[in-house]
């Protein structure tokens, strides 16, 4: 038997549905957000740049379920989804005031970083319309039930946005698994968006409730423990180097606790500097421990992404070979590709995807 039952695609609309915000993301390029005088805007989401990936790189089918404010900034985002190729279907319109009193639109400006300075990242994110989702605004039945999607990918950062979007979250991993959708869940845990919430403590009790219903779950070391409460006992705080060994056996505890895990997976990055890190990636998969081919000193242009974009390829390697080895690299491969392109989102194309996975370099290609 296959570890994740996937529909067959000829019965379903969609191979991949995400659930989450979609924020316009304003670049300063080589800049500083404090002194910048332009930027250059892309689309970017945490959930979405999964469904993007999927689509633009490995040609599958998504969509977004998402809401943004009518006005000339949500069709501007609505524009660039609709470039990534990802179907906009099933985005909620908000009606605008005029001003964004009552509902707005998420931006996000994000500082590229570069050798020892750091990427930062700014979010004006409140009372955005995402944020505002709640139980009861798509119907699951239909989607899930009537036109069929393969996988539903949703994560820690939607959930964190208010207490109607972790319902909401909730809602849908639980509709996804009574129709037999593969949910997966990037648990993405961000500091700046639980902090005035409830911390850490607020993060593990809505994390932990959607996780029983998650077939296939996705963090770094950060994320287990914060948003799980499970520790990685021997791993770097600072991120200077990689203990494979404790991240074993952090999946392994993750999975002792929820035994609904089907996979778990993680990056595995040492920061040596902003745009130098040592790179890699684990799965686990009925009960062994698969790891990608290690990229040391991986040169970055813009790490953003990096982990959503491991993600999709993660996610292409399950569907189209069922076999975690495979997916581990292919989902490696295509996270260090998007870290050498500006955005939050993928630029590569499967061919890049594949050329890497089978050992191939940086020579010139004509």
């Amino acid at each position: 038997m296959a570890i994740l039952e996937l529909k067959p695609a000829s019965a379903c609309a969609y191979d991949l549905v995400a659930l989450g915000e979609v924020m316009l993301r304003l670049d300063p390029g080589e800049g500083r957000i404090r002194s910048a005088r332009q930027f250059r805007v892309w689309e970017g989401g945490g959930e979405y740049n999964v469904a993007r990936g999927l689509r633009r790189c490995f040609g599958l089918r998504t969509a977004v379920c998402t809401a943004l404010t009518d006005n000339e900034v949500g069709r501007l985002v609505e524009d660039c989804i609709l470039q990534g190729g990802v179907d906009t279907a099933l985005v909620r319109w908000a009606p605008f005031d005029g001003v964004g009193r009552a509902v707005r639109n998420g931006l996000n400006f994000t500082e590229r970083g570069f050798g020892i300075r750091g990427a930062v990242g700014v979010s004006d994110r409140g009372h955005t319309a995402a944020a505002q989702l709640k139980p009861g605004d798509f119907d699951w039945a239909d989607l899930f039930g009537r036109r069929g999607v393969r996988w539903l990918h949703t994560g820690g950062i939607f959930a964190a946005l208010s207490e109607t979007t972790a319902a909401l979250a909730l809602e849908a991993v639980q509709a996804a698994r009574r129709h037999g959708t593969v949910v997966s869940y990037d648990l993405n845990y961000r500091p700046s968006l639980w902090k005035s919430v409830g911390g850490k403590p607020r993060a593990q009790a809505v994390n932990r409730e959607i996780a029983r219903h998650v077939d296939v779950m996705l963090g770094n070391e950060e994320d287990f423990t914060a948003c799980l409460g499970v520790e990685v006992e021997g791993a770097d705080p600072n991120l200077s180097r990689i203990d494979v060994d404790a991240f074993q056996r952090m999946m392994a505890r993750a999975v002792a606790a929820f035994p609904n895990f089907k996979v778990v997976a993680t990056t595995l990055r040492a920061v040596k500097s902003a745009t130098r890190n040592d790179w890699g990636a684990l799965c686990w998969a009925e009960g062994r421990c698969h790891r990608a081919t290690a990229r040391p000193d991986l040169e970055i242009l813009d790490r953003v992404g990096g982990g959503d974009s491991f993600a999709s390829g993660l996610i292409y390697g399950w569907m189209t070979f069922g076999d975690a080895q495979r997916a581990v690299e292919y989902g490696a491969a295509h996270g260090a590709l998007a870290m050498t392109t500006p955005g939050d989102t993928s630029m590569a194309s499967l061919a890049d995807v594949e050329r890497l996975v089978q050992g191939g370099g940086a020579r010139v290609q004509r």
